[in-house]
């Protein structure tokens, strides 16, 4: 396991967005609203939250809504940071509906383990001059949230998940079948592992 044999701690890491901790926990376990008037929401939540009913595009076949990352509010343009020191692994749009939109993976290596970032719901603008394999700097920024009609139409937010494989496209399973959870907590595991007690 990733974490058993690397030590972390949060407090050396960067926040992802500008906030002050704690932030008010946002629970989507009831639902969520996609409606384009839908008001902007703030605070953070979501790392194995159940939400069922709110994953409605045909990307998610009604199957999956355990959610692996953390989510952040803010507005459309707010600025997202590298947590670490590591390199651009690399980035495309997804743009399935209710997809992440814009998305950035980054590569960070701790002593001989790897750690892969994904950065969601971005602004396509925040692909101007990057390139894979290029290094980046612990609290550099590197992104800014992007608005419903480029982020895959969602409130603006950052969606943030780690993973201890090498993913296959800058890409990740955001939401998996309650069937997969072990697996994906092996593979996803908790972002607030270097982002600190993000909320409580």
């Amino acid at each position: 396991m990733f974490f058993s044999s690397v030590r972390m701690n949060s407090a050396s890491f960067h926040p992802v967005m500008d906030y002050t901790v704690p932030l008010p926990a946002i629970d989507l376990t009831s639902g969520y609203n996609h409606n384009p008037d839908a008001p902007q929401l703030f605070g953070a939540g979501g790392y194995m939250e159940f939400r069922r009913n709110m994953y409605t595009s045909p990307l998610f076949a009604g199957k999956r809504f355990v959610h692996m990352g953390v989510d952040i509010w803010g507005e459309a343009g707010a600025p997202v940071y590298a947590f670490a020191d590591g390199v651009v692994w690399g980035f495309r749009n997804n743009a399935n509906e209710l997809d992440y939109g814009p998305t950035i993976v980054t590569r960070h290596t701790f002593g001989d383990k790897e750690l892969f970032a994904l950065y969601g719901h971005l602004s396509l603008s925040s692909f101007d001059g990057l390139q894979e394999g290029m290094k980046i700097s612990s609290g550099e920024q590197i992104a800014t949230l992007g608005d419903r009609h480029e982020n895959g139409g969602w409130v603006p937010h950052l969606h943030f998940q780690l993973s201890t494989a090498e993913p296959e496209a800058p890409d990740m399973p955001g939401v998996v079948s309650p069937e997969d959870l072990e697996q994906a907590v092996r593979l996803y595991p908790d972002p607030r592992i270097v982002l600190g007690p993000l909320y409580i």
